[in-house]
């Protein structure tokens, strides 16, 4: 594909995914809002413990398969087929296994009553067998569009049902209900759209081939997952479901946020990426321009959050839910040194080098769990925990970008100059906003101050400084706007 052609069709793409994202975040906040003033800490404790399990189920469903189907360039029907029926038998398998432990789990955190609901929301399990390989497809022909459909849509009908069955005192149902519903849901908008179905054919040579890419992912995603539900398994064993609740929202939002920024970016690069893999110069600048814009993005926006988490979680969610916002100003800072992790890994991806991949994940794990088990059982404090993570983001920096340097000569310190021009605009913006919080305004006029105060200065520094990412970005728009016009 043409430099000029994959430029073009990146863009429309990156259109579609951030049009996904933005409206995808829209729903879940209006969702998670109205939700978390009709249930309890306790209720959003139990589910973080129980999607602990059912996360690291999706990893094995797909077992890096489907990114090995974006990547492969030769990828048939066949092929999708062969891997669909992988994933289907993988979690059948895994259904059954977490059927016949929901008894164990409920009673080791001492919640007889989530066997059933475990039970029922496994079923995304075997969903996701099918769901991957649609959305396989749509990232490898860049119609992300597809996509964005399918998931407002089921943002929306999910989030209808979720809070229904919350009015209707449905507690904890009302959270199984709404997590299986939208990937039910979304699953059906994309087979309306996707017309591949699963034909009853199997090559065993080309699931050798795929698996011996995916293997290494397979790994690297149970690490990830595993590592981030380890945190959630020893708060809600260590300390109370309602701590976990306070954690487990302070995080949330941060993660919903950072998806959708650096989430909109990095999909569209890995597709980009494994187009031109074959250049590694090309690759260079396409990881250079996702980091850059990326970070532009993300890093205001995670500071602006946590200048506003204290009224911002007093007027959306309640005074109740106030203990969980210095969790979520730590985990802006975490989630802050988003787009430096995603944009190195998918290039590794993206290049096809999964074994670097998963040394990295092994190597940052030992760290993180090192870290976790000093501030779980020798500090005992939760601040210490979610402080550990910042740390381990910032180790972890260093060590996802050691391989591109020589993968693509990309090597950290350049990375590092690159994003600091939008940390230290931010901080200086952060900065400048932060003292409104000191003149007593209500909740409304003080976020609306802030932001305003912060952002535009934020923009006005980096129109001034004649920054690179503040220019594209306005350049990109505008090309955007006029080949609507």
């Amino acid at each position: 594909m043409a430099a000029n052609d994959l430029k073009s069709t990146t863009i429309r793409s990156l259109f579609w995914k951030l049009f996904e994202q933005g409206g995808t975040a829209v729903v879940t906040l209006i969702v998670q809002i109205v939700m978390a003033r009709l249930l309890s800490p306790e209720d959003f404790g139990a589910l973080a413990i129980m999607l602990v399990f059912v996360n690291i189920g999706n990893v094995i469903v797909q077992s890096g398969l489907n990114t090995a189907i974006i990547q492969a360039p030769d990828a048939t029907e066949d092929d999708y087929s062969t891997v669909f029926w992988m994933s289907l038998v993988v979690s059948v398998v895994l259904y059954v296994a977490l059927f016949l432990s929901a008894p164990s789990i409920a009673a080791f955190y001492g919640m007889p009553a989530a066997v059933t609901p475990l039970r029922v929301l496994v079923l995304v399990l075997v969903v996701n067998a099918y769901n991957s390989i649609q959305e396989a497809i749509v990232a490898r022909g860049l119609e992300f569009q597809k996509t964005a459909r399918a998931t407002v849509v089921a943002g929306l009908v999910s989030g209808t049902a979720g809070i229904a069955a919350a009015v209707c005192g449905a507690g904890i149902w009302a959270l199984v209900v709404q997590q299986l519903v939208q990937q039910a849901c979304k699953c059906a908008v994309l087979a309306l759209q996707v017309p591949w179905k699963p034909r009853l054919v199997f090559h065993p040579e080309r699931a050798a081939r795929f698996f011996g890419f995916g293997w290494k992912l397979l790994a690297s995603g149970i690490l990830e997952q595993a590592y981030q539900g380890l945190s959630d398994l020893l708060i809600g064993k260590v300390f109370t479901t309602s701590e976990l609740g306070y954690v487990s929202q302070g995080k949330k939002y941060p993660q919903a946020l950072g998806t959708l920024l650096d989430g909109a970016i990095q999909p569209v690069m890995l597709s980009a990426v494994s187009r031109v893999q074959s250049d590694a110069a090309m690759v260079k600048r396409l990881a250079r321009r996702a980091l850059k814009t990326s970070t532009f993005l993300v890093a205001p926006c995670m500071l602006l959050f946590a200048v506003v988490a204290e009224p911002v979680v007093r007027l959306l969610l309640g005074e109740a839910w106030l203990p969980s916002v210095p969790f979520l100003q730590m985990y802006c800072i975490v989630y802050a040194m988003l787009p430096i992790h995603t944009t190195n890994l998918q290039v590794l991806n993206g290049m096809g080098r999964s074994d670097l991949f998963l040394r990295l994940e092994v190597a940052k794990k030992v760290l993180g769990i090192a870290i976790l088990s000093f501030t779980v059982f020798v500090l005992r404090d939760l601040y210490a925990i979610v402080g550990g993570y910042i740390v381990s983001a910032l180790i972890c920096t260093f060590i996802n970008a050691s391989p591109n340097k020589r993968v693509i000569g990309y090597d950290y310190l350049e990375q590092v100059r690159d994003i600091c021009p939008a940390f230290i605009l931010g901080a200086i913006a952060a900065g400048i906003a932060w003292p409104l919080s000191r003149l007593g305004l209500g909740d409304v006029v003080l976020i609306a101050s802030q932001v305003v105060v912060m952002l535009g200065s934020y923009c006005l520094l980096a129109k001034l400084l004649r920054v690179e990412e503040f220019e594209y970005l306005l350049t990109t728009a505008k090309g955007i706007l006029g080949r609507k016009h």
